[in-house]
């Protein structure tokens, strides 16, 4: 029966991920860390594991849909490996400290709710120009995918929550390849990232399968749903629902539950 509602949590996360394009694992890592109360470096380790399915799936489609620029997606993927390496051996001094990482993801969440309430409120979300090619050089792209990648080896986000919006703002891609780019590239940066979790004995696989799988499906009806929800509501309603998150996980190194 807990697995049904694993099931279901990775479902639903995929669902709302695909609506918002932000994949499932920022809803559902606070998710396991508080609904199902995980450990908080498990919490990581389980959910970037998770991820690398439904990232696998969004590549393969979006490289059928042409929505991938082939050659940023190797050299923000190659960068991003180094960068997971270095962070998941950061990671591994500090996943004993679980109140610490509970602060970091904390300010994490903020930064996320700040970005979606600042989109859905002003209606300040990016445009989507017609190129079909990833502007910027290979310094700045190689930059991206090292930061970003270092970012996933310690908190395990790091494709849609922060990829694709460094596409978009940094490098002014258009949204579809943004989002193709960032899965076909975060697919190899994640699921590096997960064999050093498991290595180091943070993920509870048949929980990280669970998810994942869910996620996997719910991704694909949240895309077809975009076009019956307005984007900016929807990123307000879960900019308020992250900025709670945040204030949770910070709150909670402090002693104070929310």
């Amino acid at each position: 029966m807990t697995y049904i509602i694993y099931l279901i949590t990775g479902l639903l996360a995929g669902v709302i991920g695909g609506l918002l394009g932000t994949g499932g694992c920022a809803l559902m890592m606070p998710v396991i860390r508080f609904g199902f109360h995980f450990d908080p470096a498990i919490a990581v380790g389980t959910t970037l594991t998770a991820v690398v399915f439904t990232a696998a799936s969004g590549a393969y489609q979006h490289i059928k849909m042409k929505n991938v620029d082939k050659g940023t997606a190797w050299i923000v993927a190659a960068s991003g490996i180094l960068g997971v390496i270095i962070g998941s051996i950061v990671f591994g001094y500090i996943k004993n400290y679980g109140a610490l990482i509970d602060l970091i993801l904390g300010f994490v969440f903020l930064v996320v709710s700040f970005r979606m309430l600042y989109e859905g409120v002003l209606g300040r979300g990016p445009k989507n120009p017609s190129e079909t090619q990833m502007p910027g050089t290979t310094t700045t792209k190689g930059f991206l995918g090292s930061s970003i990648g270092f970012l996933t080896g310690i908190i395990g986000l790091g494709g849609g929550y922060a990829l694709v919006p460094s596409f978009i703002y940094f490098l002014s891609a258009p949204v579809k390849l943004a989002i193709g780019t960032s899965m076909a590239s975060f697919i190899w940066i994640a699921l590096v990232g997960a064999m050093f979790k498991i290595y180091q004995g943070v993920v509870n696989i048949p929980v990280a399968i669970t998810l994942g799988i869910g996620a996997m499906i719910g991704a694909i009806y949240g895309a077809k749903l975009v076009a019956k929800f307005k984007p900016a509501s929807l990123k307000a309603l879960f900019g308020l629902l992250f900025l709670y998150v945040s204030l949770k996980y910070i709150l909670i190194y402090f002693g104070i539950i929310i």
